[in-house]
C-alpha cells in the first residue's frame, strides 16, 4: 500500500511540475521519497538535514521550493503556528484528521471524530456554505508538558 501511495504521489507530482514547465529531477525525487518516508509535520530544516544525508550537493532553497511545489499540488499541508517555524505534512493518502498543539513544547497530537465532522457539515449547511476544506487546531499542554 504504501509503495502505490508513493508511486501515485509520484505521479501527480510529476504531472504538476510538467504543467508548469519544470524539469523532473534527482533531487526532486529524493525529496518527495524522503518527505513521504519522515515523521510527519517536518520543518524545511529537517527535511535538509535528512537530505544532505542521500544527497549532499542538495540546497536548502531546493528543498524549501519543492515543499512549496507539493503544498501547491495538494500532496502537503503547511501548518504554521504562531511565530513557531512552520511545519509540512503529507496529505496524499491520509484520512483527513486535526490536531491538539502543545503550546509548551509544540508537539502535535492527530485526532479524528466524526461527530465534529458531522457538526462541521451541518454548520456550513445551515449557514447555505459549501465547504471546500477545513483545520481544525486546538492549542493546549500536552500530557507530558502538565
Amino acid at each position: 500500500m504504501e509503495h502505490m501511495i508513493k508511486h501515485t504521489a509520484k505521479d501527480i507530482f510529476r504531472n504538476y511540475i510538467q504543467e508548469k514547465g519544470l524539469r523532473n529531477t534527482r533531487q526532486r525525487e529524493a525529496i518527495l521519497d524522503v518527505f513521504f518516508s519522515a515523521d510527519k509535520h517536518i520543518t524545511v530544516e529537517e527535511l535538509f538535514n535528512k537530505m544532505k544525508i542521500t544527497v549532499p550537493e542538495i540546497g536548502y532553497a531546493t528543498v524549501h521550493r519543492n515543499l512549496s511545489l507539493l503544498c501547491e499540488c495538494g500532496l502537503a499541508d503547511e501548518i504554521k503556528i504562531g511565530k513557531q517555524k512552520a511545519r509540512y505534512e503529507p496529505k496524499f493518502g491520509q484520512e483527513h484528521h486535526d490536531h491538539l498543539i502543545c503550546i509548551k513544547c509544540g508537539k502535535f497530537i492527530e485526532v479524528s471524530d466524526s461527530k465534529i465532522e458531522k457538526l462541521q457539515n451541518k454548520l456550513a449547511e445551515a449557514n447555505d456554505f459549501i465547504p471546500v476544506k477545513h483545520t481544525l487546531e486546538i492549542f493546549g499542554i500536552c500530557r507530558e508538558c502538565k
